[in-house]
């Protein structure tokens, strides 16, 4: 899945032993802010392996249960219960088996409907087949969904990684936003021929966000680019964050994200040499691993918790408030440690302002029936009030709950209005956004309850409401919206748009331009300023891709934009005027023979050196292109990061920018043949004439070789006693970190894992473990290496053409070979194309017995400088 027992997979970084979180058992009281009230709500008698829940604006608490984890593959192990509480004393008094489904992913709860995402099996083969999004219905009221559920979306996922390594990067948590659509958390399998409900198909190489509406159509990818993304959480205002995971191989820390309608986010081909053209995460959090997410709206809770997005991290045991600050169309962001809870997977608020957030406790990456509980947590001076039920509300109240201070209010009312379809709920909507005297947030719930409520008809008031100031990014957004009704749909307000004071006005002008689709929208957009920060990153292992830059946003959207408008006649005739960068930026996207003659041809009439040298640049990206995706590659635990593209092929522009290239390379000269070789390794043309004059694979390092068989043989104070002795001893003991230091070394540490990124990575990087682990935990998965091995560093057994074959763990992997690193530290590169079979064992490589000769001082030594590892 994305992040979950994945969540620690992706993000550990280490083969570590999944434990409860330091001080916080089973049976030990949460560490809790002093002014919150927390619970045991239920315990694993009644929710082992709570991989997610949802809870009614009525408070009852939905529960996905997922007893495979996230690399189980057998199926029969899941099901969403129904909790209630009620006499509100904070525990669960009843419960029902609602529904039976395969690894829950995410819910949500809307009146009689139960949305849920699921893995789906094969009943004739017991194989997972994919996953789907679909909707229960409990008309009854009984607890349990009347009948078989309705498929929603299908295919949302890579059915051969899940049939191969089961639903740990799949697709995952589901929330809906006050415009009514349900967003899709989407992890870096991707998914290959996604079908809704109306027929239509979506592929998509990698994760993001896609969404879709409630009745199953309309689906679209809103945000691209990120790696292991598990829930989002989705404020008033339509503003979507997300906790997910940085690049494989440079240590998987955590990247705070803001997610802006067609934006692309990098993961993974444009991480490294690309980041000037992605918008960047709003921070890099270091290790762990996010989960669950909820943006915070409700009353009752006191203000300094209160809208803020709140955000799960399963790898670090906590639950993070995040301050996010206004940064032009943007934001920044503050972390700040919020709710201990052991390995934490989701959380969410009711209409009363009761918080429930669900612990996977220990339970594994394959899940457990005896481990893992939920809580409920409510502000000290908080007393409960019932919610109303807005199925039994008149019109009347349903329109004074969309003008409430509670987010869940608002939006149940909202739906609830939908689904009546009364013409004076759909007045009053109207009437409620068009009221400046209300709070901000009310008037945007009022204005996207009629525009979903009133579709074609309602474009006009729309319209009108764009010359409000206060709403005008919301009515601009409103109605570019819905694709089905954007033929009458005024492009003016837009192109006004496009001259806003405001940052986000303008940011909602230009993406609404690319929906409408009318190519003559592209010489307005190419207006757009390009800022001196869009600069191709430096030769490194990763350029910034979680440093804020707020100016890169809006000429980002207004390139995604120009490519919705195919305006590529548009593009060319900028090359050579004020808007060139712009232009240039766009036709790197644009795999037309039109557009590679339109360069060639301007790059001949230009003066402008600095123009002819993004010319060429533009050439180089479209030199190849991304091979069509066909489900049968993509996927790896540490996928070729490089780019600009995962698995790329020639074309039919490829042979006239050779020549072209070429050419050009002989009339400047071996003095200036730099230039071409930069280009040719940046973007891997791979063209023979721009290979470099010497090899320049660097001389590889000699590295310690270590015989791990004669240390494990070793018998010292830790050999020969009990492993709970040995923990105890360690956490009486502090060790001496610089002795711990030495004896990384001795102990054969150094031969499978790096403490710095500099480092070619080889194991589990021990860079950050003591951010993400404690001594204790740091104790454990020294000792017993085998109980829980973190995603990408299992055994891997290879058997390829030519009857040899390899065991060790992926250091590597492309679309053409596989690189692997045994435990004695060589090196393997095996092609793809000769690979006959490919296992992962349930062994680590890292044998037990490592720390045996030490004495428990030494051992606490080398755990206590594990644990200074924070970098």
């Amino acid at each position: 899945m994305t992040k979950f027992p994945v969540a620690l997979i992706c993000s550990l970084s280490a083969l570590f032993t999944v434990k409860p979180f330091s001080g916080y058992s089973q049976t030990t009281p949460a560490p809790t802010p002093p002014d919150l009230r927390i619970t045991r709500f239920s315990g694993p008698s009644v929710t082992p392996s709570p991989a997610c829940l949802a809870v009614a604006p009525t408070g009852e608490v939905f529960v996905g249960v997922d007893m495979m984890g996230s690399l189980g593959k057998d199926a029969g192990k899941g099901r969403i219960l129904k909790l209630v509480d009620r006499d509100n004393d904070g525990k669960m008094d009843q419960h029902t088996e609602f529904a039976v489904v395969d690894n829950p992913r995410g819910i949500i709860v809307m009146g009689p409907q139960v949305f849920v995402l699921h893995t789906t099996f094969s009943a004739e083969t017991g194989k997972a087949t994919g996953m789907a999004l679909v909707v229960f219905e409990d008309k009854d009221g009984d607890g349990k969904a009347d009948g078989p559920p309705t498929p929603l979306v299908e295919h949302l996922s890579n059915t051969k990684y899940i049939q191969e390594r089961g639903t740990d990067h799949a697709t995952n948590g589901i929330r809906m936003g006050i415009d009514g659509w349900i967003y899709i958390a989407v992890g870096d399998f991707g998914f290959h021929n996604a079908t809704d409900r109306s027929g239509k198909k979506l592929t998509m190489l990698g994760g993001g966000i896609v969404r879709v509406r409630p009745d199953g159509t309309e689906m679209e990818v809103f945000s691209h680019g990120t790696r292991n993304v598990y829930d989002v959480a989705i404020d008033p205002y339509m503003n979507i964050f997300t906790r997910e995971n940085t690049n494989d191989g440079g240590g998987w820390n955590v990247r705070f994200s803001h997610h802006l309608q067609s934006g692309e986010y990098g993961y993974p081909v444009l991480f490294q040499h690309f980041t000037d053209e992605i918008i960047p995460a709003l921070a890099d959090l270091g290790g762990g691993s996010g989960t669950g997410a909820l943006f915070m709206a409700e009353p009752t809770w006191p203000a300094k918790y209160n809208n803020v997005p709140m955000m799960a991290d399963w790898g670090r045991s906590m639950l993070y408030i995040h301050r996010v600050t206004p940064d032009g169309p943007t934001f920044t962001q503050k972390e700040e440690d919020f709710i201990a809870l052991p390995q934490i997977t989701d959380l969410d608020v009711d209409g009363s302002g009761r918080l429930y957030l669900s612990a996977w406790d220990g339970a594994g990456y394959s899940g457990s029936d005896t481990i893992g509980f939920v809580v409920r947590a409510v502000p000290n001076n908080w007393t409960y009030k019932a919610f109303p039920d807005p199925g039994k509300a008149s019109v009347g109240e349903l329109t004074d709950m969309l003008k409430s201070a509670s987010a869940v209010a608002r939006l149940s009312a909202s739906q609830e209005l939908l689904r009546r379809a009364d013409p004076q709920g759909t007045a009053a909507a109207l009437q409620i956004a068009s009221d400046t005297q209300q709070p901000l947030y009310a008037r945007v719930a009022g204005l996207y309850t009629y525009a979903q409520a009133t579709g074609k008809e309602g474009i006009a008031a729309l319209v009108a409401l764009t010359k409000d100031a206060g709403l005008r990014e919301h009515a601009l957004r409103a109605l570019a919206d819905r694709k089905g009704v954007l033929a009458d749909v005024p492009e003016q307000p837009f192109l006004d748009g496009l001259q806003d004071a405001s940052p986000r006005v303008r940011a909602a002008a230009i993406v609404g331009l690319g929906r409408l689709g009318r190519p003559d929208a592209a010489a307005a957009l190419l207006q757009t300023k390009v800022p001196a920060s869009f600069v191709a990153p430096l030769k490194s292992p990763e350029g910034p891709h979680a440093t804020p830059n707020a100016a890169i946003v809006l000429p980002h959207l207004a390139v995604r934009s120009l490519l919705e408008l195919q305006a590529t006649d548009a593009l060319i005739a900028a090359i050579n005027g004020p808007n060139a960068t712009l232009a240039l930026w766009a036709l790197r996207y644009v795999h037309e023979e039109k557009a590679v003659n339109g360069l060639i041809t301007a790059y001949r009439l230009s003066k402008n050196a600095k123009v002819k040298k993004q010319i060429l640049t533009t050439l180089a990206r479209l030199y190849k292109k991304e091979d069509t995706y066909d489900a049968s590659w993509w996927w790896g635990t540490r996928p070729d990061s490089h780019g600009p593209y995962y698995k790329a092929v020639l074309w039919a522009g490829s042979p006239v920018i050779e020549k072209f290239l070429k050419r050009e390379a002989q009339k400047a000269g071996p003095a200036n043949m730099g230039l071409y070789r930069d280009l040719d390794a940046r973007h891997r043309m791979e063209i023979a004439a721009f290979a470099p004059l010497k090899p320049t694979e660097p001389v590889a390092a000699k590295e310690v070789k270590v015989d791990l068989e004669k240390i494990k043989n070793k018998k010292g104070q830790v050999g020969k006693s009990s492993i709970e002795d040995v923990l105890i001893a360690v956490k009486q003991i502090k060790g001496d970190p610089a002795k711990g230091k030495v004896l990384f070394t001795n102990q054969g540490c150094v031969a499978c894992h790096s403490l710095s990124r500099s480092e070619k990575m080889k194991g589990p990087f021990m860079g950050q473990i003591g951010s993400i682990m404690n001594r204790e935990r740091i104790a454990e998965s020294i000792l017993k290496p085998n109980a829980s091995i973190s995603q990408g560093f299992a055994t891997v057994t290879i058997t390829a053409k030519g009857n040899k074959s390899y065991v060790g763990f992926v250091t590597e992997e492309t679309a053409a070979k596989v690189v692997l690193r045994d435990i004695a530290g060589d090196v393997y590169t095996v092609k793809t194309a000769d690979i006959i079979s490919r296992k992962e064992m349930k062994t680590s490589m890292m044998p037990a017995g490592l720390a045996n000769a030490l004495s428990y001082e030494e051992f606490a030594a080398l755990v206590s400088f594990l644990a200074q590892q924070k970098k």
